[in-house]
């Protein structure tokens, strides 16, 4: 079980405890009711305390923010996983673009989750599936997962204030015009469709960044910044310039170059580490098969 902790500087002398776990741990409203409903979520001085209590100097408050058994009831099953970074708060995966986040129909045991939940089990830890930024069946690249819940609410705030960016890569059929600009355009449900989105005055603020890099074979690979992180917000984007991703099923079309995936690739992440607060950029290449499509 994760556990953070707290030495009480004198300056923090007869502070209560909900104080140090809300301002200085981080912690969240509904991070301390977790805690609180644990018989060792909240110690001090390694005896049980409850969160009105006041503190005193060099005594030492620690507080539970891991998942308990069965609160997962995904199952795990080992597969491949291209982990690009890990520590005791969360890791970064390189996903496959083959490959499901989520279990659902016809995918029961060959998703990310699973792959996740088997490595859990052999390191010997305890946790449920905490992804922070989705990527479609059809994307590949870093896929930020929190091991905690504490760390899931921090690095959700970190991509709902813009402190959690992503770049991501993609080939387009056609050239953009201009080659380098801004997208604003709202996304929204499409009408008698439970998957596809449309670009409509009823939806919500969608802004996409793009420039193109390279052309070839009258299709160009786009670099793009999102500032909004709406559901299919890049295809739905580049679809609307006229120029959807490759290989894209909803708002293009299926090619045999790319049989099982589209050309979406999330090439880079930055992120501050939930709980020391140091920024963790991670980088990775364009898949061959992407770069191919080009060539």
């Amino acid at each position: 079980m994760r556990r953070l902790t707290l030495r009480i500087h004198p300056s923090r002398e007869g502070t209560d405890v909900n104080t140090l776990l809300r301002k200085e741990l981080g912690l969240s409203g509904s991070g301390v009711r977790r805690a609180k409903q644990m018989a060792d979520g909240i110690l001090l001085d390694g005896l049980p305390v409850f969160t009105n209590a006041r503190v005193r100097a060099g005594q030492t408050l620690s507080v539970a923010v891991g998942d308990t058994e069965g609160s997962s009831q995904i199952a795990p099953v080992p597969g491949p996983l291209d982990i690009r970074y890990e520590d005791e708060d969360l890791l970064v995966v390189n996903k496959d673009g083959r490959t499901p986040v989520h279990p659902s129909q016809g995918h029961h045991g060959d998703t990310l989750a699973n792959f996740l939940m088997a490595h859990y089990g052999a390191i010997g830890l305890t946790a449920a599936f905490h992804p922070v930024n989705r990527l479609d069946r059809g994307t590949s690249g870093l896929m930020a997962v929190a091991k905690h819940p504490h760390a899931h609410e921090v690095l959700q705030r970190q991509l709902q204030e813009g402190r959690l960016t992503r770049t991501y890569l993609a080939v387009c059929q056609g050239i953009p015009d201009p080659t380098e600009g801004t997208i604003e355009a709202p996304i929204g449900r499409e009408p008698g469709s439970v998957l596809r989105r449309m670009v409509t005055p009823e939806g919500a603020f969608a802004r996409t960044h793009y420039e193109v890099l390279q052309t070839g074979k009258g299709r160009s690979l786009v670099q793009l910044k999102l500032d909004t992180g709406r559901t299919h917000q890049i295809r739905v984007h580049m679809a609307h310039l006229g120029c959807p991703l490759v290989g894209d099923f909803l708002y293009g079309r299926v090619t045999e170059e790319l049989p099982d995936r589209f050309a979406l690739h999330s090439a880079a992440i930055r992120l501050e580490q939930p709980v020391t607060g140091r920024e963790i950029l991670l980088e990775a290449p364009l898949p061959q098969v992407l770069a191919d499509l080009l060539l």
